[in-house]
């Protein structure tokens, strides 16, 4: 099992209120909304409307240390492409982005899902390397590379 080493101490809230994208109430209201109704912080962030998906990712690259891609332009193999099955990428939201050897590198949209780095390295028997991209951007590069195929 993979654990993340934490590149700062710091929590995904303090680091956005230290960005300038949030601020102390922002943060108050979207824990409380968290405990109500559970979720990813981020996505509570986002669905209260007090970040953008583009804020969250870049904090998870400064709080973990991922690189971010954004996925737009950004043109992937099909032989890449069918290493890894359509219902794992919509069921953990990622998608597979290059492939040499047995390295086998990933856009995830949550790239602290243990499960799903796991199940992949599983299926595809390669070492998993993890870039992060928003919900948006990787959905719609699964729209893109698996509709019609």
């Amino acid at each position: 099992m993979q654990n993340f080493k934490r590149a700062t101490n710091k929590q995904l809230g303090e680091l956005l209120i230290e960005r300038g994208v949030i601020n102390r109430q922002q943060l108050d209201l979207s824990i409380e909304e968290q405990k109500a109704n559970g979720g990813l912080f981020g996505e509570v962030l986002v669905k209260l409307k007090f970040a953008t998906e583009r804020d969250i990712a870049q904090a998870l690259t400064c709080q973990y240390g991922f690189p971010f891609l954004p996925l737009l332009s950004y043109e992937i193999n099909d032989e890449v492409v069918k290493s890894v099955p359509e219902d794992i990428c919509r069921k953990f939201v990622l998608i597979p982005i290059d492939k040499i050897g047995k390295s086998l590198t990933l856009a995830m949209a949550n790239p602290l899902n243990i499960q799903a780095i796991e199940d992949v390295e599983m299926i595809t028997e390669c070492v998993v390397q993890i870039f992060v991209s928003t919900t948006t951007d990787v959905k719609g590069a699964i729209e893109k590379y698996y509709s019609g195929k």
